[in-house]
């Protein structure tokens, strides 16, 4: 017998493939149950409709992006906060190159849906935004940044600057450079703008 905790994550992975096959607007929950191998009924007993599903969706894999990139921050970074944002962005440019079909709910399929962005309150997603404003803070108390950078509009333009290299990515896997590539230069843009000259 399925447990519920498995039959729930069934669900959310079938949504994921359905969802970046058909689009959002054109899902529907007798596809996810299909794909999902289960009854039409037995996706009410998880999520109330289409929209609770997709918030669902958001919630969970954004927790785990920032459970891994915390880990490997933990790992690999050595409390450098320059090495932190290579980081931070080889994990972001990763996982949505390996994870296509999540990739493509997160980048269009979201954003398309305008009850989505306007009533869902971004804590997860404002979560992982804090990531980086947090490493922008420890270079600026170790010195290593400028003090007078605002960590919450660096962390902005810093992931803007991922989001489109990654949105451009869903719309064109056939992209020119390698991802190490792309999160060095990425980064290094960013960190060449924000190190104090000393730190150089």
């Amino acid at each position: 017998m399925i447990r519920t905790a498995d039959k729930h994550s069934k669900i959310i992975e079938a949504a994921i493939r359905v969802f970046s096959r058909k689009g959002f607007f054109h899902a529907r929950i007798s596809d996810i149950a299909k794909e999902a191998q289960v009854a039409d009924g037995t996706i009410y007993l998880y999520f109330n409709n289409k929209y609770d599903i997709l918030i669902s969706l958001f919630e969970e894999e954004i927790g785990k992006i920032i459970m891994e990139v915390k880990l490997l921050l933990e790992s690999k970074a050595d409390d450098n906060p320059r090495e932190m944002l290579r980081i931070f962005a080889t994990h972001h440019l990763q996982m949505m190159d390996d994870r296509r079909e999540l990739a493509e709910v997160l980048q269009m399929e979201l954003r398309q849906s305008n009850k989505f962005m306007r009533e869902y309150r971004n804590t997860k997603f404002s979560e992982y935004l804090d990531i980086i404003s947090g490493i922008v803070r420890k270079g600026q108390e170790l010195g290593v940044f400028r003090p007078d950078v605002l960590p919450g509009v660096f962390k902005r333009a810093f992931f803007g600057a991922l989001d489109e290299t990654a949105r451009l990515w869903v719309l064109s896997p056939d992209h020119s450079y390698s991802i190490q590539e792309t999160a060095e230069q990425i980064s290094a843009i960013f960190i060449n703008g924000i190190i104090q000259p000393a730190a150089k």
